[in-house]
């Protein structure tokens, strides 16, 4: 990591296994421009780490995150239009940078997601909730529109359009239950098991093929956008091609013959 992050800390249960924790819980982890800045840099410094895995993504205290801080939001009025933008693009900057993460990011939520807070949930490619969490799409109840960091593709694409439209436009509480039969969060899981499930998810994922593990999440945020089921199926066709052409799939291939466990390598 280029420099020691002030918003969020990083700790290294298990090889190839990263837990980025926002750590402002007097503040419920409210994001600022600092911590834009350092999710970015993280986000792309985590991503050229060779023997990562899996990363799992949550926050410190009661909260996961509680958008953006009000006690910067009540200067962004004073910013002019260019101003505004640029903090914006900072904003989407540092979520594409999480998003963009080669291997599985794992969203642990164990509190409030609200406002930018849900849509960095939302930029995870796996949410795993505590009772205790809670989405509030907050947008519209301060003057602003839900179309925010990525909420207004990903939303729908998770629970629905017509569910996504009910939810942002009351600018309701989603509770954790809610979350889970909607399809927003994959499951619940105890408060007190939480962090271990989300690792030890992550520990499963580290058992595979790391290459098979990548191709298949750059297929899966690329086939979201694809055109057609043919351009689907070409990007799926080009990276199986290129996989059988590794040492991983030699690995597993032998290890099946032998009955015994593969030993992947990343190769």
């Amino acid at each position: 990591m280029p420099e020691t992050p002030t918003t969020f800390r990083l700790e290294r249960p298990r090889d190839g296994v990263v837990v980025l924790t926002l750590d402002r819980p007097a503040q419920y982890n409210a994001m600022t421009a600092v911590m834009f800045r350092e999710l970015e840099s993280a986000g792309r410094a985590l991503d050229r780490e060779p023997a990562l895995r899996a990363v799992v993504l949550t926050g410190a205290g009661k909260a996961f995150c509680a958008g953006y801080d009000l006690a910067d939001a009540e200067k962004l009025t004073e910013l002019g239009a260019l101003g505004m933008l640029d903090l914006q693009e900072s904003a989407a900057r540092a979520l594409t940078a999480i998003r963009g993460i080669r291997v599985p990011v794992i969203a642990a939520v164990n509190g409030a997601a609200a406002g930018g807070g849900l849509a960095l949930a939302l930029a995870a490619d796996i949410r795993l909730a505590s009772p205790r969490a809670r989405f509030v799409p907050s947008f519209v109840t301060i003057g602003l529109s839900a179309g925010d960091l990525g909420t207004s593709w990903l939303l729908p694409r998770l629970v629905g359009p017509a569910v996504a439209a009910e939810f942002l436009y009351s600018a309701r509480t989603m509770a954790a239950a809610e979350a889970e039969e909607t399809g927003l969060v994959n499951r619940v899981v105890p408060e007190e098991e939480l962090l271990d499930s989300a690792v030890g998810l992550a520990a499963q994922i580290c058992g595979n093929s790391p290459g098979g593990v990548q191709l298949s999440k750059r297929a899966l945020h690329a086939n979201m956008e694809a055109s057609s089921y043919a351009a689907a199926l070409e990007l799926e066709n080009r990276g199986q091609a290129l996989l059988t052409r590794s040492d991983d799939m030699t690995e597993a291939l032998a290890a099946f013959q032998e009955k015994r466990a593969p030993v992947f390598e990343g190769r």
